[in-house]
Formats: structure tokens, C-alpha cells, sequence
């Protein structure tokens, strides 16, 4: 178990970042290191976080849920330019509990709940009206969706949280937070 997160650094995940109860999830870039050694990013929803870590919802099947459990060390990036700011977060990946998979895929959309369902490798191959047809008759015949067994979520746990701040009037510059030898060390750098 990883030290409790200090308190700065909540602060800001709370000013930053909606509470999970906001149907508006934002966007994140998820790297993870591939199976043949190169690193791999794609843009995926934070389902939620909480003091222990962050978690993301995908495909058991997916290439980054087979990459986590091949090594499970991830970074997330969130970034909201409007307001000058990204946040970093690098961490250790685990398995999430039964419990929040259920919660996270009982908050999701209607349509990601049938894209959990329908979103594999031969969907993705039928022509576009042969995908579209069977979304809404799959979607027609089930009105109301458990998570597919395929369904699984990550939580990482942050070792680093870098929050950067940009300014109009002034350098920008990052704070960051690392975990060392279970110790939190904070760090303004430079941006």
C-alpha cells in the first residue's frame, strides 16, 4: 500500500478534477508499455478516482488491459488548455474490485454501455450498415445492461503527480509530488 497522498496535492485534485458523481468524465491519454518494449497511448475516460488512485474502465480483451497486466506501470495525462493546465500521473496499475467495476459501468452512458458490449474485433470488421443496424437492434432488445463479463477496470495508484500551470504574465511552472521511499516530496519546477 502506497503512502496517503498529502493533502496539497488532494486540494488540487479536487479543484481540478469533477467529482465522480459529474456525468462528464473528462478525457485522458493512457501510456502503458507495450509488449514489444515501445510505449503506446491512447485517449480513455477516468471513470473515477478517489486518495488511493484513478481508475479507467476497458476491454479485458484490449491491447492496454493485456499491456497493464504485462507490466503494470502506467501514466495518464489529462490536460484542459482553456484553463492552462495538465496534470500527470504516473503510477502502479492493479486489478479494480468487482464492486467499482459494477458502479463504473452502472455511471457510464448508454452509449458506452452498449460499446462495452458490441465493441470487438468483428463488429469493428462489418461494413457500416451492417454496424449500425446491429447497434439498434442489440440496443432495442436491452433496454437496461449489466457490465459484460469482458468488462474490467485499472486503478493506478500514483507514485508522481505532476500538476503544470501555465500563465499569460509569467513562466509557466510545474508542482509536483513524488513518492519516495514511501514518503511524499513536493517540488515546484520549472514549466
Amino acid at each position: 500500500m502506497s503512502a496517503a497522498l498529502p493533502a496539497p496535492a488532494l486540494a488540487l485534485l479536487q479543484e481540478w478534477l469533477p467529482s465522480n458523481e459529474s456525468p462528464a468524465r473528462p478525457l485522458m491519454t493512457l501510456s502503458t508499455i507495450g509488449l514489444d518494449g515501445y510505449p503506446d497511448a491512447r485517449s480513455v475516460l477516468l471513470s473515477e478516482w478517489d486518495e488511493d488512485g484513478f481508475f479507467l474502465h476497458t476491454d479485458a480483451r484490449s491491447r492496454k488491459a493485456l499491456q497493464l497486466g504485462a507490466e503494470p506501470r502506467a501514466a495518464l495525462t489529462l490536460v484542459w488548455p482553456e484553463l492552462k493546465r495538465q496534470l500527470v500521473v504516473q503510477g502502479d496499475a492493479a486489478p479494480a474490485s468487482a464492486d467499482e467495476e459494477t458502479w463504473a459501468y452502472g455511471h457510464r452512458s448508454r452509449y458506452l454501455q452498449l460499446l462495452a458490449w458490441l465493441n470487438d474485433p468483428a463488429f469493428a470488421a462489418l461494413p457500416e450498415v451492417e454496424r449500425v443496424a446491429r447497434w439498434a437492434s442489440f440496443d432495442a432488445a436491452n433496454p437496461a445492461l449489466s457490465a459484460p463479463d469482458t468488462w474490467q477496470g485499472f486503478r493506478v495508484a500514483p507514485v508522481r503527480l505532476t500538476f503544470w500551470e501555465g500563465r499569460d504574465d509569467a513562466a509557466s511552472r510545474r508542482r509536483e509530488f513524488a513518492l519516495v521511499s514511501s514518503t511524499w516530496q513536493e517540488s515546484l519546477l520549472p514549466g
